[in-house]
């Protein structure tokens, strides 16, 4: 059996909105909407993956908070873990550099107003439910 790869995910949370990016590749995915983030590589923390795939993607230098509970699969061998971010001070705005052509700023309100990936879905859905914490 082969070891899971761990993809990590930001729920990154500015002034109460959270940011959505909208695909532009592989076609298949392209013109939906995820939480921005990527794989972890050998000897990396989930945090600091996340940390550098923000920068890479977004231009932006971030901090991670906290872990969203769960864990949801991909395909396999990938598993999904998010956790809360925020912007450092001083960071640029994001800007959609890879992988992505459009972000949006969600309030509480709009949070279904994107047509996320599937696999987004049940993180998102649990970000939602705990957005007053987060």
């Amino acid at each position: 059996m082969s070891e899971r790869i761990v993809v990590v995910g930001a729920a990154l949370l500015d002034a109460g909105r959270l940011l959505a990016a909208r695909r532009s590749a592989p076609p298949d995915l392209a013109g939906r909407w995820e939480l921005p983030g990527g794989k972890v590589e050998p000897g990396e923390t989930p945090e600091h993956a996340l940390v550098r795939e923000l920068r890479e993607e977004l231009g932006v230098e971030t901090e991670t908070v906290a872990r969203v509970p769960g864990e949801w699969p991909l395909r396999a061998p990938y598993v999904l873990q998010v956790w809360t971010a925020r912007l450092r001070p001083g960071s640029p705005d994001p800007k959609p550099l890879q992988d992505h052509d459009e972000l949006r700023w969600l309030t509480p309100e709009e949070t279904w107003d994107v047509d996320w990936l599937d696999q987004d879905v049940p993180a998102v859905r649990e970000i939602a439910a705990n957005w007053s914490a987060l």
